[in-house]
């Protein structure tokens, strides 16, 4: 496995699919800092005050749009979110891959597909990028079988495309992840906490800049390609440990509830998203132990500490309320 990358500095188009995510606005400040030449894709208005930065309307689900969208792209990096429905995903993630398979093969850009960890299913010890696929959810099936069909065209030398895992993450601009939403946000109101599943287990969480940072050195780093990355992500924590961390800094008690398998169930009846996490539940009733080693190493990175990460966003986006 190479090390030492050598970053290539060029006038690159980093062409971002599914712009205005999280993830895709971590990766599009880092853009920004090095003058990159950025092309925004989504189907909803981007508003960009950046004048390297441009934004087009495309559905992925629409080849041509996406062609028009797309062209004349270095590197794409797909960074789309769909609605947190099985269906959904079952539906329209087999066009879009797809469709950026063809984008990839038409253009001939690097493509860069950041991806969850839904496909190893349940893991006994540390998820690594070796990892065999056992799905145990009807979306870790679907994200089998995306990674299989990128990697073999990737091993048909079809494509040069980039696997980019993150686990959960945290200090993310939508309030779409557990731990922001449930743990930050209520301390930040000095609200009790809440935790899915067994608090007694341990479970990683991937910093929102750290992997903007790593898809960025991944996108202006060609030799990294064709193969998967897990993006830096510090060593995984107790839940207990995560609430008590979090309410020293928020200056709170470490008061938390916990949420089960059945009360996810039932809140799923009136809430979708909700229902989408119960086939989930195995992540957080089990150790969760996300590695990221590899991409430490080779890219001699450390990752965001979870005590100065919380403590950042405890002074910014979750605020500290008297």
């Amino acid at each position: 496995m190479p090390h030492n990358f050598e970053l290539i500095k060029n006038e690159d188009m980093h062409t971002i699919l599914g712009a205005g995510g999280p993830t895709a606005n971590a990766l599009t400040r880092e853009l920004t800092n090095t003058n990159e030449t950025i092309r925004l894709v989504s189907r909803k208005p981007i508003s960009t005050s950046n004048p390297n930065a441009s934004w087009v309307k495309a559905d992925l689900l629409n080849e041509a749009e996406l062609f028009a969208a797309a062209e004349g792209s270095n590197v794409i990096y797909l960074c789309a979110g769909l609605v947190y429905d099985a269906k959904v995903w079952q539906e329209q993630w087999p066009v879009i891959i797809q469709n950026v398979i063809n984008l990839t093969k038409r253009t001939g850009a690097r493509l860069i597909f950041f991806d969850n960890v839904y496909m190893y299913g349940l893991v006994n010890g540390p998820m690594t990028e070796d990892t065999p696929y056992h799905p145990c959810s009807l979306k870790g099936e679907v994200r089998a079988k995306v990674a299989e069909q990128l990697m073999n065209e990737s091993k048909a030398g079809n494509i040069n495309v980039t696997i980019a895992r993150a686990a959960d993450f945290y200090g993310a601009d939508s309030m779409n992840s557990f731990f922001d939403m449930m743990v930050l946000d209520k301390f930040a109101k000095k609200n009790s906490a809440q935790w899915i599943g067994d608090p007694n287990t341990l479970h990683s969480f991937t910093y929102i800049e750290d992997a903007g940072k790593a898809l960025f050195l991944l996108g202006q780093t060609p030799d990294s390609g064709n193969q998967i990355w897990h993006l830096p992500t510090a060593a995984p924590l107790k839940g207990k440990a995560f609430i008590e961390m979090a309410a020293k800094i928020y200056e709170t008690k470490p008061q938390y509830s916990t949420i089960n398998k059945l009360m996810l169930r039932l809140v799923g009846l009136f809430k979708k998203v909700v229902a989408g996490t119960v086939e989930m539940y195995y992540q957080y009733d089990h150790d969760y132990h996300f590695d990221s080693t590899k991409f430490e190493k080779a890219f001699n990175f450390k990752p965001t500490a979870y005590y100065d990460g919380i403590l950042k966003l405890s002074k910014t986006m979750y605020k500290k309320q008297n």
